[in-house]
C-alpha cells in the first residue's frame, strides 16, 4: 500500500482487542487505510456469501456486518469504522479510539452516548472530540 493516497504514515496495523463473543471473535483491525470491528463467527460451516450483510446482536445493539475471505485467514465479516484514517494524528489515538469503539459496542444501551452530545452548541466540537473529553479545543 506504499505511496496509496489514502494512507495515513503516521498509522501501523493493529489488531486491538480481539476476544470471544456469542457471534464468534471480534475485535478491530487498524490500518493505515481503514479502521473496522473484524468478527470471526462462531458457525464458520456455511459461510454467508461474500459481500453479503449480516447482522449480529451486541449488548449495544444490532450492526450489519459485510461477509468476506482470504487465503490463509478464511471467512470474516468486517463492519467500517472509518475510512480513510487521516482524522488521526498518530497511532496511539487510533488505537485508543479502537478500544473505545469496542467498550461502546458491549456496552448496555442505557450506557450509550446520546445523540446529541453535550456542548453540541460548541461549533467547533467535533463527535471525536466530545468522545475524548476534549471541550474547547479545536477540531
Amino acid at each position: 500500500m506504499a505511496g496509496v493516497p489514502i494512507l495515513h504514515p503516521q498509522l501501523r496495523v493493529e489488531a486491538v482487542g480481539f476476544r470471544a463473543c456469542e457471534a464468534g471473535v471480534v475485535g478491530v483491525l487498524v490500518t493505515p487505510w481503514f479502521m473496522n470491528l473484524m468478527l470471526f463467527p462462531a458457525n464458520q460451516e456455511t459461510p454467508p456469501p461474500i459481500g453479503s450483510t449480516v447482522e449480529h446482536q451486541f449488548p449495544s445493539g444490532r450492526y450489519g456486518f459485510t461477509a468476506a475471505e482470504e487465503p490463509g485467514l478464511g471467512h470474516y465479516q468486517i463492519c467500517s469504522l472509518f475510512s480513510p484514517m487521516f482524522e488521526f494524528p498518530d497511532h496511539a489515538t487510533a488505537a485508543l479510539t479502537a478500544e473505545e469503539a469496542l467498550a461502546e459496542l458491549f456496552g448496555a444501551p442505557a450506557e450509550r452516548l446520546p445523540a446529541t452530545p453535550p456542548g453540541a452548541d460548541h461549533p467547533n466540537l467535533s463527535r471525536r472530540q466530545w468522545l475524548r473529553g476534549l471541550l474547547g479545543t479545536a477540531p
